[in-house]
């Protein structure tokens, strides 16, 4: 039963966001009573960090099996693009920006596994880019790295790029294309432009 909860939780809380929904929505849409959610999660506090825990857990495994598949470095970040947003519901209510205003310590512990989940993905992604000759060699890892941390988090930021000018998916499109095209060489751009056609 935790298992749905959290499971039922995690999809109401990305479609309609944190604040949003109660305790009392989730017992509605499991059709159980509230005393049963309590049994497993004190408050709602203690759920949204399971919640939080749950999907960054999914996300990490999907994104090491990605990983594992070995392909080239630029593929590889477009499927991890394409996984995560499928698995974030392409964030219809801004759910990062209610997990900082309302529950900013589940925030930053969640910021702090994401950048080390990330440092380790990224800095192993332009290692390999470097080495197959589709990134430039004379490029700073570690900054390239954190940068790119920096935009991808960046880019969740809701009032400096508002829902209604920016989607979601095109924010993480054109993110990661200017990202690769300051980090490619010509054999890179030639990739890069392959996936961009298809």
């Amino acid at each position: 039963m935790k298992e749905k909860i959290l499971l039922k939780s995690i999809d109401l809380f990305l479609t309609l966001g944190f604040k949003s929904v109660t305790m009392d929505d989730i017992a509605a849409e499991m059709h159980i009573s509230k005393k049963t959610i309590y049994t497993h999660f004190k408050n709602k506090t203690q759920l949204v960090e399971a919640t939080s825990l749950m999907l960054f857990n999914t996300i990490s495994e999907g994104i090491d099996a990605i990983c594992a598949l070995h392909k080239n470095p630029i593929e590889e970040l477009y499927e991890i693009k394409k996984y995560v947003m499928m698995h974030l519901k392409n964030e219809k209510s801004s759910p990062q920006y209610q997990l900082s205003k309302y529950y900013p310590e589940i925030n930053a512990m969640l910021k702090k596994k994401q950048f080390n989940l990330m440092q380790d993905c990224v800095i192993d992604n332009i290692e390999k880019g470097i080495d197959q000759g589709l990134y430039r060699t004379n490029l700073n890892v570690d900054f390239v790295s954190r940068i790119y941390f920096l935009g991808i988090t960046g880019i969740k930021d809701e009032s400096i790029f508002p829902f209604e000018l920016f989607s979601r998916r095109e924010l993480m499109d054109s993110f990661l294309e200017y990202h690769l095209r300051g980090i490619i060489t010509s054999k890179g751009l030639k990739t890069l432009n392959q996936l961009l056609i298809n």
